[in-house]
């Protein structure tokens, strides 16, 4: 029953993403607009390190959101701060001169992109009963089938099988991502330190229950998809 109850809300969320954010940017613009950016994500969108996010590819609708909740929360002051946007310190006084039109033609610029994979590693991860595992095995698990013990449901259901995401309706490609900044978010919004996801807290619940060991594992996963 609760793995029918998030999936029911994964679908749900999807479709208000998808009414909520509207991305009409022109990408030849933004181009000449992304330098703001390019010091950390690279001018193609693929930043050199892990510490900040590749952009490339992530899709229009997720970039433009994204970059409306880091303005929201840059601009928002005192118990504003707490429940407002998303809160990226790095990103501090970037975005506040950016107009609309702005945003939206750096979310067109970067979705049209092509993402540099990074490719998955070797490695065992020690599960909660002490076992110790194959990360990319439970990685492989988590992502395709969740753990139907812990209500965690799968990732393949808005990011898709590849991991290439669901760019119409908001959720972005996680193939190839640094699985050091994957695992950052997990942790994030299962702390609920980040909060950006909807009202429907998509992402919030689907890390809610992932034991450590699962986000690595997945966070390695994923990293080595395309």
């Amino acid at each position: 029953m609760k793995k029918h109850v998030l999936s029911l809300l994964l679908a749900m969320g999807a479709a208000a993403l998808t009414q909520s954010v509207s991305a009409a940017g022109d990408a030849s613009a933004g181009a000449d607009k992304s330098a703001v950016c390019a010091a950390c994500h690279g001018a193609d969108g693929n930043s050199p390190a892990p510490t900040f996010p590749k952009i490339a590819g992530l899709g229009e609708r997720y970039i433009l959101k994204q970059l409306h909740d880091i303005q929201a929360w840059d601009k928002a002051t005192g118990d504003d701060k707490a429940t407002t946007g998303r809160a990226v310190p790095e990103m501090t006084g970037l975005l506040s001169g950016l107009s609309e039109q702005d945003l939206q033609d750096i979310a067109a610029h970067y979705a049209e992109q092509t993402i540099q994979l990074t490719g998955s590693k070797e490695m065992t991860v020690k599960i909660n009963s002490g076992e110790v595992v194959d990360a990319l095995e439970l990685g492989k698990q988590v992502f395709r089938a969740g753990n139907q013990e812990t209500g965690v449901p799968a990732c393949t259901g808005c990011h898709s099988p590849t991991g290439l995401g669901n760019a119409p309706a908001g959720y972005p490609r996680l193939g190839g991502q640094y699985a050091e900044y994957i695992e950052k978010q997990l942790r994030a919004f299962r702390a609920g330190e980040r909060t950006n996801d909807g009202d429907q807290m998509i992402m919030r619940l689907a890390a809610k229950h992932l034991s450590d060991a699962e986000i690595k594992s997945v966070a390695n996963y994923i990293s080595g998809l395309n």
